[in-house]
């Protein structure tokens, strides 16, 4: 029988920008069509981080060409703006490659809000840079004018920084969930989701903020009540020791030696560390939850138990 699989596809599975996106979801689908064909349900989640990044610099380009009539667009506008613009491109691809196969499958990109929590620490230390580069003086405009928090990176300039809150919820999951139950294969949490408050009666507010994928796809899945999380990165498997003579790679992790490792701090921050904390949250939400870390192209043998990190209870 299938399992119903949440995957979460790093910034590889994508390019860098158009024509690098449109052959990158070429070979996406394929690894996501050998598990589709195999019986299993597939939700994909995705990051954002270069296209995001491009779209933020187009509209901060387009605001300096014509500062009174055009204002800084929002960040969760941005975010909204690459869920359609990669789920375009990866939907389509999708559709194309279980076409090919014989499978006739829909595919569908739900735009997806993801609920935080406005108190969360996280926004009282922003500290993930967005957009273009800039003089101190438009730094120090935008910090007056938009309440902006800037800072200098690494002496190439000033750039804003913004939260990266844990994600609380899914606002569309029932949505999310119609469609998979109706066969449906569906692309959601586009980079992480764009980050919302609840705020006075029904609204959802966006939020400054960004949202890591790892650990939105986890929500994700628990969420969906999924069977197993793969968290596709760029190696095989996980390893402690990264870039020593005495690398030493994992077939699996129980939630104890993943903790163990995690408070030695061998998995590297921004990087692997995101991934084996959602990894391992997933394993340990549910009896019978697995997580997988592994390459895309891997992900069927991963699942198969023939390659990657495993990470169950």
């Amino acid at each position: 029988m299938g399992k119903r699989i949440v995957i979460a596809l790093g910034g590889n599975a994508l390019g860098n920008n158009l024509p690098e996106q449109m052959v990158a979801v070429q070979q996406t689908s394929k690894a996501i069509a050998d598990l589709i064909e195999e019986g299993h349900e597939v939700i994909i989640a995705h990051g954002n981080g270069p296209q995001v990044g491009m779209i933020q610099n187009a509209m901060t380009e387009l605001t300096r060409s014509n500062p009174e009539k055009y204002i800084p667009c929002p960040l969760s506008v941005c975010v909204a703006m690459s869920q359609g613009y990669i789920g375009y491109d990866l939907q389509n691809a999708l559709r194309e490659e279980l076409l090919n196969r014989g499978i006739d499958k829909p595919c569908a990109t739900v735009l997806t809000q993801v609920i935080v929590d406005k108190n969360d620490p996280a926004f009282q230390n922003p500290t993930k840079p967005i957009g273009a580069f800039m003089s101190k003086e438009e730094a120090e405009k935008l910090a007056a004018e938009r309440g902006y928090v800037v800072k200098e990176d690494a002496g190439r300039g000033y750039r804003r920084v913004v939260a990266s809150p844990k994600p609380q919820s899914i606002a569309e999951i029932d949505t999310v969930r119609a469609l998979v139950e109706a066969g449906h294969v569906v692309i959601a949490c586009g980079g992480g989701g764009i980050p919302v408050f609840k705020t006075e009666g029904n609204r959802l507010d966006g939020a400054a903020a960004v949202v890591d994928k790892d650990f939105a796809s986890c929500v994700l899945a628990q969420q969906l009540d999924a069977d197993c999380l793969i968290i596709l990165t760029a190696v095989e498997k996980v390893a402690i020791h990264f870039g020593k003579p005495d690398v030493k790679w994992l077939d699996e992790l129980t939630p104890a030696e993943a903790q163990k490792y995690i408070a030695d701090g061998e998995f590297a921050p921004g990087s692997m560390l995101p991934k084996v904390q959602a990894a391992l949250q997933f394993a340990e939400s549910k009896a019978g939850r697995t997580s997988l870390i592994t390459l895309l192209e891997k992900a069927k043998d991963g699942v198969a138990g023939k390659t990657g990190t495993s990470i169950h209870a």
